[in-house]
């Protein structure tokens, strides 16, 4: 699926699958170790314009308690004050404000991603992974993507020395076509 119109038959409202969607995250941690994370609860949606990619318009909302490292103290740390303030702050969102395909199935996704309150612009990275578009389709698309970002430009300084200011926001995210 490279051309314009093979990605024209994609074009319409879809809704994140959260069974078959992953967002995760890698910091540096400790020198030489990496911190390993996702986030387990999280609504989205998309309208996809396979015609003219810049009219495509993505929303994602993550609650930040649903933070997982597979280490209960350091979740906990990381809901907390230092890290995400989830208590005062319980949702991370993404709007997108500019889709550009840069080639057949690679797009560049910027919107505003707001962290604790503060609010910065970020491009994800995306790539068309799959579709399920045939005869007997249930009208599912995938793309994964990539975004680094520095924590401390959204106030997130905890654990100075010991975490890298680095942090690799990855994607693995399957949506349904609204019937």
């Amino acid at each position: 699926m490279t051309t314009t119109t093979q990605l024209g038959a994609l074009t319409g409202d879809y809704d994140l699958d959260p069974a078959r969607t992953r967002i995760g995250f890698t910091a540096r941690a400790a020198m030489i170790s990496k911190v390993r994370g996702r986030f387990d609860a999280f609504e989205g949606a998309a309208h996809l314009d396979g015609d003219v990619p810049s009219r495509s318009t993505v929303r994602l909302t993550i609650r930040s308690t649903s933070v997982q490292t597979r280490n209960r103290k350091r979740d906990d740390h990381l809901r907390g004050q230092d890290f995400l303030a989830a208590a005062d702050h319980p949702t991370i969102t993404f709007a997108s404000t500019h889709v550009r395909q840069v080639e057949g199935t690679a797009f560049e996704v910027t919107g505003d991603l707001t962290v604790r309150g503060t609010t910065r612009p970020v491009t994800v990275a995306f790539h068309l992974a799959d579709t399920d578009h045939g005869p007997q389709a249930t009208g599912r698309v995938r793309f994964t993507g990539t975004a680094a970002i520095s924590r401390r430009d959204w106030g997130v300084s905890g654990a100075a020395g010991l975490v890298g200011d680095k942090v690799t926001l990855t994607f693995d995210v399957t949506a349904v076509r609204r019937t």
